[in-house]
């Protein structure tokens, strides 16, 4: 029997809110059909399994950064564009701890291939754009920006630097100074 009330969507945003308070590795269909005060298999008819929820909330992290990320870009270049976009994943990541840890969920190629994931390469080469970078010096810039973002964003949200000065607002600041140079002196192939 379907739970008046209850559609894939609702349980979606109910699991990516649950991850942002518990964290995304503990969000579960047993865990969510408690705060609903359900019984598990009340969901099942909803939802496959616990695989398909983290799944759903993977694919809504990535719509939202990705909406963020565009609407941050619109009219930016260089480096403006490259401090918007590097801003838009640290305020989700800080905002939304559950969910940016979903957007990094592996998916399988052909979920990732329909995904908002697509946008966010898509928004990191527009970025580059602006550094006239051709391939495959580009790949590989793509490659620093990710892990340079989510590097800095995982150590800083595990509390990693807030126990030194100077305080991680300027460091962030720096290393995104030390990005664009990098990136506008990008070294010959």
């Amino acid at each position: 029997m379907v739970r008046a009330g209850l559609t894939p969507e609702l349980l979606t945003r109910a699991g990516a809110e649950l991850a942002d308070e518990v964290g995304f590795d503990r969000v579960t269909v047993s865990e969510l059909a408690r705060r609903f005060d359900v019984k598990v298999a009340s969901l099942y008819s909803h939802l496959r399994n616990s695989e398909e929820l983290r799944t759903r909330i993977a694919l809504l992290a990535l719509e939202e950064l990705a909406d963020r990320a565009a609407d941050a870009l619109a009219g930016r270049a260089g480096k403006d564009a490259l401090t918007a976009f590097a801003d838009v994943y640290r305020d989700y990541a800080r905002s939304h701890p559950g969910r940016y840890a979903a957007a990094r969920y592996r998916l399988d190629p052909e979920t990732a291939a329909r995904s908002a994931g697509v946008r966010h390469a898509q928004m990191t080469r527009a970025v580059l754009r602006g550094y006239d970078l051709t391939e495959p010096d580009q790949t590989h810039a793509v490659r620093l920006l990710g892990s340079v973002f989510h590097g800095y964003v995982d150590l800083e949200l595990a509390g990693g630097f807030s126990h030194s000065s100077p305080g991680s607002e300027e460091s962030w600041t720096r290393i995104l100074d030390a990005l664009d140079a990098t990136l506008r002196n990008w070294p010959p192939s």
